[in-house]
């Protein structure tokens, strides 16, 4: 933190030394970003330091900050009620919502349940599983990130930090997310690493270690977030749709990363012609205000009262924040524009690609976005430390990244960014990735 502390301006770093003194240091931090406020696609530190903001609250503001449409939502919803349980009563902001995500939802016929972040998002779509088919075991995938509570926490694997010291809550088989850049089942071609992970499941983890029938669900991000924005080998969801049906094992998406137009579509999932049979949300439908929870199969959800619930779930002022951020997507044709941004985005990034050694691989659906780092080209050697310092650079610049895999950086700016800040960001970043590979010569 005491370089945060120096990459700050004098407020920031007096705010800084306030927080080391009252907060948790489990709060991991990327620099020192002391912030103000924020509107669009730009944010302000307490110095008054502008920012370009292409990690949008880690996708979360997808429309960008402080939208007047949702503001004017949230405001009129203040003036009426803020709280009163969903768990226990019933109110018009929580069901209107619940029709909205229906009406856009990858799943036929569905129904919702309503929590606050994405990791109660998870924990409840294992528990409707376990509650569906009895079964208490799970299948995982190697890089994936779905949230830090303990259910959770059992699935997720993208960095030990966040198992060390704590017990699986879960009973979880964990098997390769089939990388096409960096595949753990070597040879062949992208088409192979999928059909070799449905192999493998097949013939190594169901012959050998658990039986299918002891399978309660499949936990799968259809595209990869934290573990480094990594899009799967073609082909490789159906297949493991099929394989799910031919066990009678739930397909549990995470999409709380990828969801509510990050990538073009509404779902990662609509990319890839499958339904699930559970989907999890949050982050990006509920525009900055906490929401979460999962979209299911409306037969799969008929656990009676009292089997799931939550105290703040579904709360009236997130609900409205959320549908008016629903509303704007569709209103404004974000869809549209991310896919068109996140091509525009991916050329650029691709043309500086042709101009730098350390960029090996630009990944992406609309403006969900990931460069791999490298320290060489030829042997992929992972390059951490240089991603870091880009990073930081960037930051120094006036341009908010933040990293996602054990060597890449994620572009994720509002879906409604103008051309001109792609523009300008852009520039910061080769400006940054420049002064970065200087450095690390």
């Amino acid at each position: 933190m005491h370089n945060h502390r120096n990459q700050a301006g004098p407020l920031g770093r007096r705010m800084i030394d306030r927080d080391q003194a009252a907060l948790s240091p489990s709060y991991g931090r990327e620099y020192g970003l002391v912030v103000d406020r924020a509107l669009g696609s730009e944010v302000w530190d307490v110095d008054g330091r502008r920012y370009i903001d292409f990690m949008a609250g880690v996708a979360v503001m997808n429309v960008g900050h402080r939208h007047p449409y949702v503001l004017q939502q949230v405001t009129e919803q203040l003036e009426k009620f803020w709280h009163i349980c969903l768990s226990d009563f019933y109110y018009p902001q929580a069901i209107e919502l619940a029709e909205k995500l229906q009406s856009i939802a990858p799943i036929t016929d569905s129904r919702i349940y309503f929590g606050n972040s994405g990791t109660e998002a998870v924990e409840a779509a294992l528990k409707l599983a376990m509650y569906q088919n009895g079964r208490s075991k799970f299948i995982g995938f190697l890089g994936s990130f779905h949230g830090r509570t303990l259910g959770s926490l059992s699935f997720t694997a993208s960095k030990t930090v966040q198992r060390r010291r704590y017990k699986e809550g879960l009973s979880v088989y964990h098997v390769p997310y089939p990388n096409p850049y960096r595949p753990i089942f070597n040879g062949g071609n992208s088409e192979t690493i999928g059909q070799a992970v449905i192999d493998y499941l097949e013939n190594q983890i169901f012959q050998t270690l658990v039986s299918p029938d002891d399978i309660a669900g499949i936990l799968l991000e259809p595209i990869q977030g934290e573990g480094g924005y990594i899009i799967p080998a073609p082909g490789f969801i159906k297949k493991l749709r099929a394989l799910c049906d031919r066990h009678e094992i739930l397909l549990i998406v995470d999409e709380i990363q990828s969801g509510a137009g990050r990538t073009g579509k509404w779902w990662a999932v609509d990319h890839e012609d499958i339904q699930p049979d559970i989907l999890c949300f949050a982050k990006g439908v509920g525009g900055g205000f906490p929401i979460g929870g999962i979209i299911a199969r409306s037969e799969l959800m008929n656990w009676g009262p009292g089997a799931h619930g939550s105290t703040f779930g579904g709360n009236p002022i997130a609900a409205m924040a959320a549908q008016a951020t629903l509303e704007v997507i569709e209103k404004e044709d974000l869809l549209k524009q991310a896919e068109e941004s996140g091509t525009y985005l991916m050329d650029i990034l691709i043309e500086i690609q042709s101009r730098h050694h350390s960029i090996d691989d630009v990944r992406g659906r609309g403006l969900m976005i990931g460069i791999e780092i490298v320290a060489d080209k030829v042997t992929k050697k992972q390059a951490p430390a240089l991603r870091n310092d880009i990073i930081e650079q960037a930051f120094q610049r006036g341009l908010l990244l933040i990293p996602c895999g054990a060597s890449s950086i994620r572009f994720t700016p509002p879906l409604n960014i103008q051309r001109d800040l792609l523009d300008e960001g852009t520039e910061i970043f080769e400006t940054a990735l420049s002064a970065a590979e200087k450095k690390h010569r």
